[in-house]
């Protein structure tokens, strides 16, 4: 019987089959081509062939259930959750910013000494800083909804992962209808269709949640995510208070 032992050119352990059984390196390495990098671009950033957009038609077919199957250890077809959020959050703060999307009404917060701080300065501030911003709330997110459904036997690393993949389906809708926010901006417009866009962010979650809890019943699926967004905005209020003080202290 012919040996079809394998020598690994990353690390020289001898193995059988398609990956080194040592470092996990493929046995069939490629040459360096055009067709290895366009193959490099498409599996190591998009991940095309199953990745980034695996990852968003499972999102927006069956949120819940692989959501729960991922954190049940099948995760090999999906887009890493966390960069699932930097990458979409980066795409979408560089088109606000650059659009110059108005979102927050010209208002001036005046603190200890007679201090203005605009609240456009502060939108500016977020649209530059969009990943770091959507990766600060994930944590309120999942302390929201380890809170409010506390009984499902889901530990608080879970939840945030949970809360991670929502962040990125929330904003793969954000991002798709871009055009009609940036068609309305500087118009009274844009605050309905901001208001439907948190209307619609509401319903996903509940969809999501009542997939991924699927041993509860709708009803009190709904009331725990009811209860689960007043956590959340409760933290998010005195967050943002305890962050006006300090700046009125600067």
């Amino acid at each position: 019987m012919k040996n079809t032992s394998i020598t690994c050119r990353n690390c020289q352990q001898h193995f059988h089959g398609h990956y080194c059984s040592n470092c996990g390196q493929p046995a069939n390495t490629h040459d360096i081509n055009f067709h290895f990098l366009w193959h490099d671009i498409q599996h190591g950033f998009f991940h095309f062939d199953k990745g980034i957009f695996y990852t968003a038609r499972q999102l927006f077919t069956r949120p819940g259930h692989s959501i729960r199957e991922f954190i049940e250890g099948k995760r090999v077809q999906h887009f890493k959750p966390i960069s699932l959020v930097i990458l979409l959050a980066t795409v979408y703060g560089l088109l606000s910013h650059t659009f110059h999307i108005n979102v927050l009404s010209e208002i001036k917060i005046t603190g200890i000494g007679n201090d203005e701080i605009n609240a456009q300065q502060i939108k500016e501030w977020i649209d530059t800083h969009y990943a770091w911003v959507s990766l600060l709330t994930l944590p309120f997110y999942a302390l929201a909804t380890f809170t409010a459904f506390r009984k499902q036997g889901y530990n608080f690393m879970e939840h945030l992962v949970l809360n991670a993949f929502l962040a990125g389906q929330r904003l793969f809708l954000h991002i798709a209808v871009f055009p009609i926010i940036y068609f309305l901006n500087d118009t009274p417009n844009l605050e309905s269709i901001n208001g439907f866009m948190n209307f619609t962010d509401f319903i996903l979650m509940l969809w999501a949640y009542s997939q991924f809890f699927n041993n509860m019943s709708k009803i009190k699926t709904f009331w725990r995510t009811l209860y689960m967004f007043v956590v959340f905005t409760a933290s998010i209020v005195l967050l943002v208070g305890l962050g006006v003080v300090a700046l009125s202290f600067l």
